[in-house]
């Protein structure tokens, strides 16, 4: 990107404050980075997209685009805002930006006339956020490291100045949301989670009219805790109760007790405020260092167990009754994992879902598409939004009762090791550099 320092515009006119003077031992990258990081921390919403723009265009980036992620996970809708290209949205599957998304790598594309669009994922941790596109006149590997950066920077603004305006919420609708599904997304934790041992993703469908249906999850130290549930009913009853179930799970899971007590305090949660009616859900907990998985299970399918992209076996056992129900101490099932093993929770109404001649759609082709989507070697993120979708083409595009797909994967004991490593691999890079 070229050298030259960002200018920062009329304070009175565009809202946005002059940048701090440029030092010269700042890099064009470092000034970049810096400016935006100075200025975000009193950054009003409505200014995130202008800002980055004007950054942009102050190092030679054009035709700058945002696009978030529709939540039917399908769509990127472009963020409207001074100094961004207008849009339409786009297919995720089958476009440049798409193509970014979904594999959360860079995609360059080199114009008629010499110069390179670059599509980056922007990132929140791991969850997707979306895409940041923009145009260079040339691009090194420098250019390419500053861009990813860049892109994971906007997404962290995204997400903390989302979190006081409806914008950016509004901004990844393309259609009308029901009540219940506005309770369920904001009830949601991030849908994905990388790390070196253990990757965890999750969905909801339909995602603009989702009740009952939710899930949750915590890394603590080395257990990995989650939680799936399927309240009964539909509607905003359903909606309140598994809000509750939800809520009750975090309350028991930060206390530090354990599945069986965990099961009881939801029990009594949802018994007491909806006598007569009740939840399936499943607890579980994964040891990121041995592998060992438990769970209770609460009126739920069997999870399945994968093994080199397969399903291997349903994690049958014996079941404890739905939370509600009040059914004493619950069973806990356990399993041993392989490096690599990835385990699918899922809500009934995945399997149960009648298609148009009358037949369930049943666990045989739920398995049938597991192994489709396995074998594209896609990551679990990626798998997650194929599998489900591909859920949804296979029930003819309509679902009457909500569906929720949980995929963990655990990858083996080393890999915080390796990153440790990794981290002091590059602070020697560094001071050998300063050297």
């Amino acid at each position: 990107m070229p050298a030259n320092p960002p200018s920062g515009p009329d304070a009175d006119r565009s809202g946005l404050s002059r940048p701090d003077p440029p030092s010269r031992a700042e890099s064009a990258g470092e000034r970049l980075l810096g400016s935006l990081i100075d200025r975000a921390h009193v950054l009003p919403p409505r200014l995130v997209a202008p800002l980055v723009a004007q950054e942009l265009a102050a190092v030679g980036g054009r035709d700058i685009a945002i696009w978030l992620q529709d939540f039917d996970q399908k769509t990127l809708l472009p963020l409207e805002g001074e100094g961004l290209q207008d849009n339409e949205p786009v297919a995720i599957d089958g476009s440049p930006p798409g193509r970014a998304f979904a594999t959360d790598s860079t995609v360059e594309l080199v114009q008629p006339d010499g110069s390179v669009r670059l599509h980056l994922p922007m990132l929140d941790g791991s969850d997707r956020v979306g895409v940041l596109s923009f145009t260079l006149s040339e691009v090194d590997d420098d250019d390419r490291r500053l861009a990813r950066r860049l892109a994971g920077l906007v997404a962290d603004m995204l997400i903390t100045k989302g979190k006081y305006t409806d914008a950016f919420f509004n901004g990844r609708r393309g259609r009308e949301m029901s009540l219940t599904a506005q309770i369920q997304w904001q009830l949601l934790p991030p849908l994905s989670m990388v790390t070196p041992r253990v990757t965890l993703a999750g969905i909801l469908e339909p995602a603009y009219d989702v009740g009952g249906d939710s899930f949750d999850y915590a890394l603590n130290e080395h257990a990995l805790q989650l939680c799936i549930i399927d309240a009964m009913g539909h509607g905003l009853d359903a909606a309140t109760m598994a809000t509750v179930a939800v809520a009750a799970y975090r309350h028991a899971r930060r206390a530090g007790i354990g599945l069986v007590d965990l099961y009881a305090e939801m029990d009594a949660a949802i018994a007491t405020q909806f006598p007569g009616r009740f939840a399936t859900a499943q607890m579980g907990e994964l040891d990121t260092v041995s592998g060992e998985l438990t769970w209770v299970n609460a009126g739920h399918p069997a999870p399945l167990l994968l093994r080199g992209r397969r399903v291997v076996r349903e994690l049958t056992g014996p079941t404890t009754r739905p939370v509600g129900f009040g059914g004493g101490t619950p069973r806990v099932q356990s399993v041993q994992l392989e490096p690599g093993d990835r385990v699918l929770f899922f809500t009934d109404g995945v399997v149960e879902e009648r298609l148009p001649g009358g037949l369930q759609f049943g666990e045989d082709r739920l398995h049938d598409l597991v192994a489709r989507a396995g074998a594209d070697q896609l990551n679990v993120v990626e798998t997650v939004r194929q599998l489900s979708h591909a859920l949804m083409a296979g029930r003819g595009g309509m679902t009457s009762d909500d569906a929720t797909l949980l995929l963990v994967e655990w990858s083996g004991p080393s890999g915080d090791e390796e990153l440790r490593a990794d981290a002091a691999a590059s602070v020697r890079d560094v001071d050998a550099a300063d050297r």
